[in-house]
Formats: structure tokens, C-alpha cells, sequence
């Protein structure tokens, strides 16, 4: 987002907090893609989308005065979409164990470090999810993540979220968010390779 851009939103969100509804609605104009598009990631199916979007936006609005206008909107807009999904996940399904191998945390770990350090054959769900071809494979391993690895590989690859943000948004410490990206995209890099690398060799 460029400097302009930040200084319009930033004056959007100083209105918006003390109730000016034209700004409120061109905060929804400016995330309202961005946010569908992560909820229609994170849960299964239409209607659940739909609710989690009109509760977001709802909670975003009402929650305003506590909003502090010189920080980011979009964060704290995801940080509600994130919660909104789960407690409609929780309301859906009975909570499911996935036991997954833990990650050591490094308070050093760069982002590229996390992903050299798994896969050196440049397999990533951004990269592969341009192919036209192949983004209904990516959906499908995404949707069948557990959903801690789920939510925390849509911010960071399909959303484009830093460290920090995601530790926000998700209410956990960075070296959580290190640790539980690392599962992620290993778990996705497994399923990959074990779904469809070894199809295409055996074609």
C-alpha cells in the first residue's frame, strides 16, 4: 500500500471510529474482497462464508471506539474474520486432534530460512496456486489442513501477512507462528509431493 493510500485509510479509520457511516462503508469497499476471499478459504462451505462475513463486518462496526485509528485496519479486520471462523468451525464440528510433529522455535528464523529449511524444490501454495491447472490440488490439500495449519498458511502465502501481524491476528507469540508455519508448509509439501508428484512420475 503506498504512503497515499495509507494516509487515506488512516483518515477513513479516524472518522470511521467516531461513527461516520460513508467512511465505514468505503473501509468495506476498500477490504471487503481480500476478507471474503480468506473466509472462503478457511471454511467448508458458502453459508458459513456468508455468516462469518456479515458477523465480521457487524463486530468491526460495533467495536470501532476501541479501534486505535493510527494503526491498520486490515489486521485487525482479519484478527476478527480469524475468531469469527473459528467459533463458526466450533459451532460446526466437535474439535479434532491432529497430532503433528513438533518444530523447534528460533527467535531467529527468517521467513525464507522456515521454507529452505523444508522443501528445496520450491514447492510453496502461492507459486503453485498460479498455475491454473493445478489450484484446484492446491484447494484441496488446503482444506483438508488441520485448521491452525489452515489459517496460518492462507495469512501468510494467500494474504501475504508478516510475523508480527499473524501473531496479532491470531493472538500467539511469533515464535508460535514460526513454529506452526514451519508444520504447515511441511505438512503441505508432504501432501503434495505424496499426491501428485508421484501421480505425475507414474504417468
Amino acid at each position: 500500500m503506498t504512503k497515499t493510500k495509507d494516509n487515506f485509510e488512516q483518515e477513513l479509520a479516524r472518522r470511521f471510529v467516531k461513527g461516520d457511516q460513508d467512511a465505514f462503508e468505503k473501509l468495506v469497499k476498500i477490504h471487503k474482497n481480500a476478507l471474503y476471499g480468506f473466509l472462503r478459504r478457511y471454511l467448508p462451505s458458502q453459508d458459513l462464508v456468508e455468516d462469518a462475513f456479515q458477523d465480521t463486518f457487524m463486530q468491526f462496526y460495533l467495536s470501532r471506539e476501541n479501534f486505535d485509528p493510527s494503526r491498520s485496519v486490515r489486521p485487525w479486520l482479519f484478527t476478527i474474520a480469524a475468531n469469527k471462523a473459528r467459533d463458526t468451525l466450533r459451532k460446526r464440528k466437535r474439535e479434532s486432534t491432529v497430532s503433528i510433529n513438533k518444530i523447534s522455535d528460533s527467535a531467529d528464523m527468517t521467513f525464507d530460512d522456515t521454507l529452505n529449511s523444508i522443501v528445496s524444490s520450491n514447492i510453496t501454495p502461492d507459486k503453485l496456486a498460479s498455475d491454473e491447472e493445478k489450484k484446484a490440488n492446491v484447494r484441496e490439500i488446503v482444506d483438508n489442513m488441520p485448521d491452525n495449519l489452515k489459517e496460518i498458511i492462507i495469512l501468510a502465502y494467500f494474504k501475504q501477512f508478516s510475523y508480527k501481524q499473524m501473531a496479532d491476528i491470531l493472538s500467539i507469540p511469533i515464535g508460535t507462528v514460526k513454529s506452526r508455519l514451519h508444520s504447515a508448509v511441511g505438512y503441505f509439501v508432504k501432501k503434495w509431493k505424496n499426491t501428485y508428484m508421484d501421480k505425475d512420475s507414474n504417468e
